[in-house]
């Protein structure tokens, strides 16, 4: 049995920190099977949910359920994903989310970089107000790295 996906629209997402759900209702998702049109009924299962730092699909084991007339089939998410062009499908939908994610991450490594810069000429200044022997100059910087310090 092949599958492919005609439609898939998510009825909303709804992104939880690292974790993307994709919530389908009627008439948003529609596979072709056997050249016949299936609709998608939220009676089982009605979210993919997708770990957008791992790019992994988690709830692989629920079921989705389709329907032409009074014709039914049941399939579990690892197996439409096995059969059927879904997983090109999500990649398109998520793809936004993930590159979103990649660049909070990018932007919070590089400000820790920036403060651990900052940190550094601090000392730096401490040690050249040593050298000088200018006391108020270490005192002030002193107070500051306690405060910086105190803040991280």
């Amino acid at each position: 049995m092949l599958l492919t996906v005609k439609m898939m629209k998510p009825f909303y997402i709804l992104q939880e920190g690292h974790e993307l759900r994709l919530v389908f209702a009627y008439q948003y998702f529609s596979v072709m099977k056997d050249q016949e049109v299936y609709q998608f009924i939220p009676v089982e299962s009605n979210e993919i949910r997708i770990n957008l730092k791992t790019k992994q699909v988690e709830n692989l084991t629920d079921i989705f359920v389709f329907q032409r007339g009074t014709r039914i089939f049941r399939i579990p998410l690892f197996q439409l994903m096995q059969i059927s062009d879904l997983l090109d499908h999500l990649k398109s939908v998520s793809q936004f989310y993930v590159d979103q994610i990649k660049a909070q991450e990018e932007e919070q490594t590089m400000n820790e970089e920036i403060v651990q810069l900052e940190m550094q000429n601090l000392y730096r200044l401490i040690d050249k107000a040593l050298t000088e022997g200018d006391r108020d100059m270490f005192m002030m910087l002193t107070d500051r790295l306690k405060l910086e310090e105190a803040t991280q």
